[in-house]
C-alpha cells in the first residue's frame, strides 16, 4: 500500500500543475497564458494574420508548460558551453571566443527537445529565406515596374526602422539590439527574425511577436494616421491606370534587382536572392510546378516550423522583462513612423505631380503584403467609391519588401 501511495505522490509531483505551483514566479506563466489567449483571439475571431499568429501563439503555449522541455534556449548561447566545456580545455570547439555552430548542432541533436531541433532552421537562417522564396513566387512586381516612383515610397516607409534604432540606443539597448528592434518598422516578420537571430537572439521572442502582431493589426493602426496626415480631397484622388508590363520586363526585373542590390548590400543576399528566385520561378513561364510548390506546400510547412519555434522562444522567464515592454513600444513607434513616412512622401509626390498621385498609397510602403495595400484601397474607397487604389498601392507595397530586406542587409553589414 505504501508503494502505491508513493507512486501516486511521485506521479502528482511530476505533473505540470505541481511544477507550476512549486515555482516562485508562477504568476508569470498565468500572464503568458493570457497573452496566448489574446493572440488566439486575434487569429481565430478577428482573423488577423491567422497563418502567422496561430502557430506563434501555440509555440508560446508549448514553451510555458512546466516539465514539457520541448525547447532549451540555453543550448543556443555561449554561456551554456563555456560552463560545460571550458575554453581552456576545449579550445577547438570555439572560434573567436564563440561556440562553433557545428558544436551547437551536435549538442541540440544529442540533448535538445523537439522544438530545439526545429529551431535550428531559425538559428541557421533557413526559414526566413524560404519564406521569402514563397513570397517572391506569390508577388506580382508589375505595379512597381510600371511605376518605378513606387520605389521611393517604399524607401520612405523605412524611415521608422532607423528612427526606432536611434530611440532604442537612447534607451540603453546595445547597437545590435537596437538594430534588431528597429527592423520591426519594416513590418516584415521573416526579415525581423533573420536580423534578430544574428544580432540579438536573446530578444527574438519579443521582437518576433511584436513584428507579427503589428502586421496583423495594420487595419487598426494605419487608418487613423492616414486620415490625420491627408485631406479628404487627397484621399479622393483617382489615379490613372498603370501601363501594361511586358514579359521581358517581368523576367529581367528579378535578375537586375538581384545584381544591383546584392552588389551594393551583400548581406541582403539571403533575403533578396531568394525573394527574386521565387519571383523568377513565377514569371519565367517554364517552372510552373516549382512556382506552385513554393507558393503552397513549401511556404506552408516553413510557416508552421517558423511560427512554432519562434513562439517557443517566448517563455515567461525571458519574455516578461522591462525590456520587452520597451521593445513593444519601440516596435509600435517604428511602425507608425514608417507609415507616416510613406504618407508624407506620398503627399510630396502628390504636390509635385499636380495631384496625380494619391498619398494613401505611401502608407503601403511598409512590407506587409498585401494587407497594407488593401488598407489603402479601403480608406480610399470610403472617400470615393469610384476609387481603385489596390494595384497602385501594390507598387510601394512590394517596394517595401525590397526596402526592408535592404535595411536588414545594412544593419547586418554594420554590426555582424
Amino acid at each position: 500500500m505504501t508503494e502505491i501511495l508513493d507512486a501516486i505522490k511521485s506521479f502528482i509531483g511530476s505533473t505540470g500543475i505541481a511544477r507550476l505551483l512549486e515555482k516562485d514566479g508562477a504568476w508569470k506563466y498565468l500572464i503568458m497564458y493570457a497573452i496566448v489567449i489574446v493572440l488566439f483571439y486575434l487569429a481565430i475571431v478577428k482573423k488577423f494574420e491567422p497563418l502567422l499568429l496561430l502557430p506563434i501563439a501555440f509555440g508560446m503555449l508549448l514553451a510555458n508548460l512546466p516539465g514539457a522541455n520541448l525547447i532549451n534556449l540555453d543550448l543556443f548561447f555561449d554561456d551554456y558551453y563555456l560552463a560545460k566545456y571550458p575554453i581552456a580545455e576545449f579550445a577547438d570547439m570555439y572560434a573567436d571566443g564563440h561556440i562553433k555552430m557545428s558544436e551547437i548542432i551536435k549538442e541540440v541533436i544529442n540533448t535538445g527537445g523537439l522544438v530545439d531541433i526545429i529551431y535550428l532552421g531559425v538559428k541557421l537562417g533557413i526559414y526566413p529565406s524560404l519564406i521569402f522564396l514563397g513570397i517572391g513566387a506569390m508577388t506580382d512586381f508589375s505595379p512597381l515596374i510600371a511605376n518605378p516612383i513606387s520605389l521611393l515610397l517604399g524607401a520612405a516607409a523605412q524611415f521608422g526602422v532607423f528612427a526606432a534604432f536611434f530611440f532604442a540606443l537612447f534607451l540603453n539597448f546595445t547597437p545590435m539590439q537596437a538594430a534588431a528592434i528597429g527592423i520591426i518598422g519594416g513590418a516584415d516578420g521573416p526579415t525581423a527574425i533573420l536580423v534578430t537571430k544574428q544580432l540579438a537572439p536573446e530578444l527574438l521572442g519579443a521582437i518576433a511577436i511584436a513584428a507579427y502582431s503589428y502586421m496583423a493589426l495594420i487595419p487598426i493602426i494605419q487608418p487613423p494616421f492616414m486620415k490625420l496626415l491627408t485631406t479628404k480631397k487627397e484621399r479622393s484622388i483617382v489615379m490613372t491606370n498603370l501601363r501594361p508590363v511586358s514579359k521581358f520586363e517581368k523576367v529581367a526585373f528579378p535578375i537586375l534587382v538581384t545584381l544591383l542590390v546584392i552588389m551594393i548590400v551583400p548581406d541582403a543576399a539571403p533575403l533578396i536572392g531568394f525573394l527574386m528566385l521565387g519571383n523568377f520561378f513565377n514569371v519565367s513561364g517554364v517552372t510552373e510546378r516549382l512556382s506552385k510548390t513554393v507558393q503552397n506546400e513549401l511556404i506552408n510547412i516553413v510557416t508552421i516550423f517558423l511560427g512554432v519555434s519562434v513562439g517557443a522562444t517566448a517563455n515567461a522567464d525571458n519574455f516578461l522583462k522591462k525590456e520587452t515592454l520597451f521593445i513593444i513600444g519601440l516596435g509600435l513607434c517604428a511602425f507608425v513612423i514608417s507609415t507616416c513616412g510613406g504618407l508624407l512622401f506620398g503627399k510630396l509626390l502628390c504636390f509635385f505631380t499636380g495631384g496625380k498621385i494619391n498619398p494613401l498609397i505611401g502608407s503601403a510602403g511598409v512590407s506587409a503584403v498585401p494587407m497594407a495595400a488593401r488598407v489603402a484601397q479601403d480608406v480610399g474607397r470610403k472617400e470615393n467609391p469610384a476609387n481603385f487604389l489596390l494595384m497602385h498601392a501594390m507598387g510601394p507595397n512590394v517596394a517595401g519588401v525590397i526596402g526592408s530586406a535592404i535595411a536588414a542587409g545594412v544593419f547586418l553589414q554594420w554590426f555582424n
